[in-house]
Order: C-alpha cells, then sequence, then structure tokens
C-alpha cells in the first residue's frame, strides 16, 4: 500500500472514532430524548478498554482509585499527579466513551487561581474530556472559572468522599429537609453555571429524581434511586472484585473475585506439581 493510500484510510478511520465519540453534546441530547446514560469507574487500560468496547457512555476516573489501587481507606490521600498517570492509560483506551477525571482533595479548595492551574494541568497531561469536583454553592465560583476557561465540569453533590471526615461517615445524606433543600439548591446552580452534568451520591431516591426534573443537564446516580438520568458504579464493585463490600445501592453483575482466586489457585497447583508449563507450552 502506497504512502498516500495508508494516510487517508488513517485520516477516514480517526474522522470516524470522532463521529462516534460520546459528547458532551450528546449526552443532553440523551437526556432529553429520555435515553438512560450508563457510566462506570475505570483506572487501567485494559479494563478501559473492554469496559469501552462493551458500549459503555461514560468511564469515570474516580479519586476512588485511592481505595481501588492504592488500598487507602479513604479518597483523601490521591494526588494530582497520580490521577494524571491513572486517566492516562483510560484515554488511550476509550474509544467511544467520555473520560472523566476526579480532581483530588486539595487540588481546587486553596484558591481559584490554584484550581484553575491543576484543571488545566490535568487536561493537558491526561487527555481526559472533562473534570469532576465535590461541593456546590461554596466551589461555584472555582466552577465557574474553569468553565469560563473552556473546561467541561461535572458536580457531585450528596455524598462526597472527599468531605468524608467532616460527615464522619459514609452514611445516607440530605435526609432533613434543610439538607434536601441546600442540594436541590444547590444542583440548579451547578446547572445554572453550566455543569454538563452532575453526580448525585447516596441521596433519597424522591430527592433524586425532583432534581432530575429540576436541571436541564444530565444527572447520574449512585445510591440515588431509578429516577436520575444515568447511573455509575466503581468497577471492581460491579464485578465482585472488591470483596467485603456491599452497601444497599450496589449491585454484582459478576463474582471475578472468586474467579480470579480460582485461577490462582489452579496456576499454583498447577506449578508446584510440574504440570505447567506441558511440552506444548514449552519451546
Amino acid at each position: 500500500m502506497c504512502k498516500f493510500a495508508a494516510d487517508f484510510i488513517n485520516i477516514l478511520m480517526s474522522v470516524h472514532v470522532q463521529n462516534t465519540r460520546m459528547t458532551t453534546a450528546k449526552l443532553r441530547q440523551m437526556k432529553q430524548n429520555g435515553e438512560k446514560i450508563a457510566m462506570l469507574t475505570s483506572y487501567d487500560y485494559t479494563l478501559a478498554r473492554l469496559v469501552d468496547e462493551a458500549g459503555i457512555d461514560m468511564l469515570l476516573v474516580g479519586d476512588s482509585g485511592s481505595n481501588v489501587v492504592c488500598g487507602t481507606q479513604y479518597t483523601l490521600p490521591i494526588t494530582v499527579d497520580e490521577m494524571i498517570f491513572l486517566t492516562k492509560g483510560v484515554v488511550r483506551a476509550a474509544q467511544h466513551a467520555l473520560v472523566v477525571c476526579d480532581m483530588p482533595f486539595g487540588s481546587y479548595q486553596i484558591s481559584e487561581e490554584d484550581a484553575l492551574r491543576n484543571a488545566v494541568k490535568m487536561m493537558k497531561e491526561s487527555g481526559c474530556d472533562a473534570l469532576k469536583l465535590e461541593g456546590g454553592e461554596e466551589i461555584l465560583p472555582v466552577i465557574k472559572h474553569m468553565i469560563q476557561a473552556g473546561i467541561p465540569v461535572m458536580g457531585h453533590l450528596g455524598l462526597t468522599p472527599q468531605s468524608v471526615n467532616q460527615f464522619g461517615g459514609y452514611g445516607l445524606r440530605a435526609k432533613e429537609q434543610a439538607e434536601a433543600e441546600k442540594l436541590l439548591h444547590d444542583a440548579k446552580l451547578l446547572d445554572q453555571a453550566g455543569c454538563f452534568s452532575i453526580v448525585l451520591e447516596k441521596i433519597p431516591a424522591a430527592l433524586a429524581q425532583e432534581v432530575t426534573k429540576a436541571v436541564s443537564c444530565p444527572v447520574i446516580g449512585i445510591g440515588a434511586g431509578n429516577g436520575c438520568d444515568g447511573q455509575v458504579l466503581v468497577l471492581h464493585d460491579m464485578l465482585g472484585l472488591n470483596q467485603g463490600f456491599k452497601p444497599k445501592f450496589l449491585r454484582h453483575f459478576a463474582q471475578l473475585g472468586e474467579t480470579v482466586k480460582n485461577a490462582v489457585g489452579e496456576y499454583i497447583t498447577a506449578v508446584k506439581d510440574s504440570t505447567f508449563p506441558n511440552s506444548e507450552e514449552s519451546y
């Protein structure tokens, strides 16, 4: 094949990928059409590629990588550079899904200038499509500053894991009227500011449905009932890899933890009894 023909085919393939990629505009259209949005977390190239090929709409490189990848108790320890490292692999894998990256604790709370500097760094170095920030009215100036700079922002209200020490745990949020009213107020502010989507975590289903109807941007729930525009789960949780963790809102769509342990057990046995590698597996 001549170089011209090869270059032309590469251009056509690039255009096809761009046309099939999810965008913030397509997500908004999905809400308008009543089409549910499916989102999962991801932290590495290999799993992200499988999830993307399955047709997921959005991939979230969550600061939950601090728990899942690094084994910490909370999400707080993970850094900007660590989030960038994780996100790079997911971006390389994603041919269809919109890739959202969490801004970690401390990266946007100090000042608007510091937040924008970190946001630009994360977008440029990771290659992600958007960033997610936790909080409502108290961080609204930061969100507006980022959106004005051309950075797509996803909001996050309800149970915000970066505030776990302030909350005193991971319990249900917005049970009381005052907090519920503030959450609805915050959601409207985020929507008006231009957030392309909002995550609602671990709040009453009726409140989540009310918020979803009150805002124009897509609302993604996790532990927030079925009235949202879409759902998100931690990939390792829904696959049953993270054993011993089973909150009410989590459904295991597989039990890969047991599968992995069984496979490793068989491998250990085969190595120790010298049945692996056999003659067909040797050169």
